[in-house]
C-alpha cells in the first residue's frame, strides 16, 4: 500500500514503523475473518483492514474525527490479524503508532479522560486496588460492577529463595493484589523443580495499562524502572524472567520497541525481553511426573490472545497437561478473544460483554469440571461468569504434582 506520513511522525522511528506496516498491508481482508469486533458489528471500521485505511488517512494527512477514534478504540489489540495475515503486517505497532497520535489530535472528553486516569491509577497500585476489592466486597454494588470482582483465592505458602538456579519473577500489580495465589503456587512448583523465584522489590506494574490508556510517558517510566530493578538480579545470573501473566509478558516483549529511542535503555530492553518467558516454556522442557490423577481430569483450557497472538505459544499449555493425565475438551473459536483485554471491558462493556458470553459458551459447551487460563485480566473477566470454576493453568499442574 503506497504510503507517504506526514505531520509530527515523518521522519521519526514512529512514523517509519507505520509506514513499514501499511504498505505491507495488501487489502486482501483475510484478518477481518478471525477479528473479533468484525465478527460482532460487520463494519469494515470494526476490522483490521478497514482501521488500516482510517490510520492510513489520518497518518497522511487527513484529519481524523472523533468516528476514526471510536472504532480504533474498539480494537481489543488482540493480534488474531497477525497470526492471519499472509503479509506480516505488524499491526499492533501501526495501531500503537496510530491511536496515540489520533487521540492526541480528536481529544477525548473530559470524563473520558477521567475514566483513564481512574484505571491507570487504580490498577497499577496494588495496596489501592486490594483496598478497593476489599470495600467492592464489603458494601452493596450494581450488578455491572459486582461481575469485575475477582473471586477470593487463598495463596498458599510461597518457598524461601534456596535453589542454586534462579529466576526473576514478575510480581505485577493487579494480580499481586487480586490473585496471590497464581505467583505463589509457581514459586512452589518451581522450587520442586529445583529452581527459586526472586522478585525485585522495586519492580512493579509492567506499564501496558498505562500504554494502553493515553499515558505513553508513564509506560515508559514503568518499563525504566523495571529495567533497573531487575538489571542486578540478571548480571547475578538469574536464567529468565517469569511471568505467568501472558498479557504482561507480551507487553515486556515489547520493552525493545518502547524503549527504541532511548539510548540509554534500548540495549538493556532488548536483553531482557530476550529473557522474558511463560511458565509454560519452562515447564515443557521439565520432566515432570504426576504424583496422582486429577480429580476430576475433564477441563477446557482457556488460551489468551496474548498466549496465542503475542507470544506464540498455542497448544503449548494442553499439551502439558494431557501429559500429566488431563482431558483438555476441543474449544469451539479458539482463536477468538474473551473480551477482557486490558481495560477494554470498562471501556467498551457492550462489545466486551457479548464476547465474555461468546466465549464462556464455548468453553462450558461439553460441561468441563474447570476451566484454566493463563492471564490475570481473562481470569478476572471469566470467572464471574458462572458454571465451570475459572483458574490458572499453575494449579492444575500444582495439584497433581505436589507432594
Amino acid at each position: 500500500m503506497r504510503t507517504v506520513i506526514t505531520g509530527r511522525l515523518a521522519g521519526t522511528s514512529g512514523g517509519a514503523i507505520a509506514e513499514q506496516a501499511l504498505k505491507a498491508c495488501v487489502h486482501c481482508g483475510m484478518c477481518n475473518a478471525t477479528c473479533p469486533t468484525y465478527q460482532l458489528t460487520g463494519d469494515e471500521r470494526d476490522g483490521p483492514r478497514g482501521r488500516i485505511y482510517l490510520m492510513k488517512q489520518a497518518l497522511e494527512g487527513a484529519a481524523p474525527s472523533a468516528t476514526t477514534l471510536k472504532h480504533l478504540d474498539r480494537c481489543l489489540s488482540c493480534r488474531a490479524c497477525e497470526t492471519t495475515c499472509p503479509s506480516g503486517v505488524q499491526y499492533h505497532r501501526l495501531l500503537d503508532i496510530a491511536r496515540a497520535e489520533i487521540a492526541g489530535q480528536v481529544g477525548r472528553r473530559p470524563l473520558e479522560r477521567l475514566k483513564r486516569w481512574g484505571v491507570r491509577r487504580l490498577a497499577s497500585n496494588p495496596g489501592l486496588f486490594r483496598l478497593a476489592t476489599a470495600l467492592g466486597r464489603a458494601v452493596p454494588l450494581p450488578a455491572a460492577l459486582k461481575t469485575k470482582l475477582p473471586p477470593k483465592v487463598e495463596a498458599g505458602a510461597t518457598p524461601a529463595p534456596t535453589r542454586a538456579r534462579k529466576m526473576i519473577m514478575l510480581g505485577g500489580c493487579v494480580q499481586k493484589a487480586s490473585a496471590p495465589h497464581f505467583n505463589a503456587t509457581m514459586a512452589r512448583i518451581l522450587d520442586r523443580a529445583g529452581v527459586s523465584l526472586v522478585e525485585a522489590r522495586l519492580a512493579g506494574c509492567c506499564g501496558a495499562l498505562h500504554f494502553h490508556l493515553d499515558a505513553e510517558d508513564e509506560a515508559r517510566v514503568a518499563a525504566r524502572a523495571n529495567v533497573d530493578a531487575w538489571w542486578s538480579l540478571v548480571e547475578a545470573g538469574a536464567e529468565a524472567i517469569l511471568v505467568n501473566s501472558s498479557g504482561c509478558a507480551a507487553f515486556l516483549k515489547d520493552y525493545p520497541d518502547l524503549l527504541r529511542d532511548d539510548p540509554a535503555y534500548a540495549d538493556r530492553a532488548s536483553r531482557l525481553a530476550a529473557m522474558v518467558r511463560d511458565p509454560i516454556e519452562v515447564l515443557a522442557e521439565l520432566d515432570l511426573k504426576p504424583l496422582r490423577a486429577p480429580a476430576d481430569p475433564k477441563i477446557a483450557v482457556h488460551e489468551p490472545c496474548t498466549l496465542q497472538h503475542g507470544l506464540k505459544l498455542t497448544g503449548k499449555i494442553p499439551a502439558l497437561l494431557r501429559r500429566l493425565g488431563y482431558d483438555p475438551q476441543a474449544v469451539a473459536d479458539a482463536h477468538l478473544c474473551c473480551g477482557s483485554a486490558g481495560a477494554y471491558s470498562l471501556l467498551q462493556p457492550e462489545l466486551s460483554n457479548q464476547l465474555k458470553a461468546n466465549k464462556l459458551a464455548a468453553l462450558n459447551a461439553s460441561a468441563p469440571a474447570a476451566i484454566y487460563t493463563a492471564n490475570i485480566g481473562c481470569w478476572t473477566h471469566l470467572a464471574t461468569g458462572g458454571e465451570a470454576p475459572v483458574r490458572h493453568w499453575l494449579e492444575a499442574v500444582d495439584e497433581v504434582t505436589r507432594p
